[in-house]
């Protein structure tokens, strides 16, 4: 767990967030009776009756078609670990409020007093007719995967685990535009990834599929390799897929050559590592607020540098992607997310800066306009041709 912060009721930051950061607002004005008997009864039951008979008329007739519930066991908030449901309900409304400012999506925080996966799962499923999707946020791994896989496979309404996929569509855009900085192609990159939670593992599977060269994977223990007898089901499948140059030892022997690192695990890199990165090498140190390798040190050793903090450039932050990939699937009318969608979306977010690439500019900033309607476009699109749009 991270370091304890003083409770100050004066601060900025605790006057911000006092009363909450969310409320409700009726888009009609209940003004006289009329008004009254169209919003309510007895107006409302003809609406009841009509989506009873024909329950898509839910999608046009309740707000539920663009609406997501962000929902967590506050087990892997932020940098600050297992906190429980109370403690992680100020993110969740901060994540329902950037739904709503950069794709103008409504959204419903809600945290879980139970960290059983079944129980979740339940309870998810139960609610679910509430809601147009599902964002799963800050949950452990690994039952964060089979959460996810559990209800993706019993909703028809997307799923989507942002710690995970969210992390890896950034990743895959500012690494492909990396690589054309430097003037070469994903497939010939070498990539070690420093965690193999949440996010490791998704940039690991997305990188993949998008044709990277290789990837080593590290946890605490070293390099993720089929010959290790200690891997959950999960990294061992990631031992399947990876590594194909057959390593073994610490991160920092797989560090030895490599094009490129990849730290989502809060683990600090020493400098000499770091120097055993190949020439026009690529640093991506995500852990917030305290980067795994120090920009300074990172920017004596590497061509590119990203962080996951706001005060650096190149901030790899999940607001550019899930946004425009719920909105898109909204569009669409979208029954999942499917692993061509969170393609579509790493490359339209990438083509947003495509013609002002430079060393500090390989994605767009949170604030640029253009980003959550190039991605939703792009995913709608996908979401058609993959033939999950309805």
């Amino acid at each position: 767990m991270g370091s304890r912060v003083l409770f100050d009721p004066s601060s900025p930051v605790f006057r911000v967030h006092e009363g909450g950061k969310l409320a409700m607002r009726s888009k009609i004005a209940l003004t006289d009776r009329e008004s009254l008997s169209l919003a309510y009864t007895p107006g409302v039951a003809q609406v009841c009756s009509a989506i009873a008979d024909e329950p898509e008329l839910a999608r046009r007739y309740t707000w539920r078609s663009r609406l997501v519930a962000v929902v967590s066991d506050g087990t892997a908030v932020l940098g600050l670990g297992n906190i429980g449901p109370a403690a992680a309900l100020p993110v969740m409304e901060g994540k329902a409020a950037l739904f709503r400012e950069f794709a103008g999506l409504d959204s419903v925080p809600i945290v879980l007093d139970t960290t059983d996966a079944d129980e979740i799962v339940h309870t998810v499923q139960a609610i679910a007719p509430s809601f147009g999707g599902i964002n799963l946020e800050d949950i452990s791994a690994p039952r964060c995967f089979d959460i996810e896989g559990r209800l993706r496979e019993s909703l028809d309404i997307p799923v989507f685990h942002d710690d995970q996929h969210g992390t890896a569509v950034v990743v895959l855009a500012a690494l492909r535009n990396a690589a054309a900085i430097t003037d070469r192609s994903l497939g010939e990159l070498r990539v070690v990834i420093s965690g193999a939670g949440a996010a490791g593992v998704a940039c690991a599977k997305i990188l993949l599929a998008a044709g990277i060269g290789d990837i080593a994977v590290a946890d605490s223990r070293g390099i993720v390799h089929s010959g290790r007898s200690d891997l959950t089901p999960v990294k061992a499948e990631l031992a399947s897929l990876t590594n194909r140059a057959g390593l073994a030892g610490s991160m920092a022997d797989a560090l030895a050559g490599a094009d490129v690192f990849v730290g989502v695990s809060a683990g600090a890199v020493d400098e000499i590592s770091v120097a055993q990165l190949a020439p026009k090498a690529i640093i991506f140190a995500l852990a917030n607020p305290t980067p795994e390798v120090a920009p300074d040190v990172a920017h004596r050793h590497a061509a590119v540098v990203a962080t996951g903090r706001s005060d650096y450039p190149n901030q790899i932050n999940n607001v550019l992607a899930f946004p425009g990939i719920f909105a898109g699937a909204f569009d669409a009318g979208a029954r999942a997310i499917t692993e061509n969608m969170k393609l579509a979306a790493a490359r339209a977010l990438g083509e947003v800066v495509a013609g002002e690439l430079a060393p500090d500019k390989i994605v767009p900033t949170p604030f640029d306009p253009r980003v959550a309607p190039a991605v939703a476009a792009a995913v709608a699109e996908q979401a058609v041709a993959d033939g999950v749009a309805s």
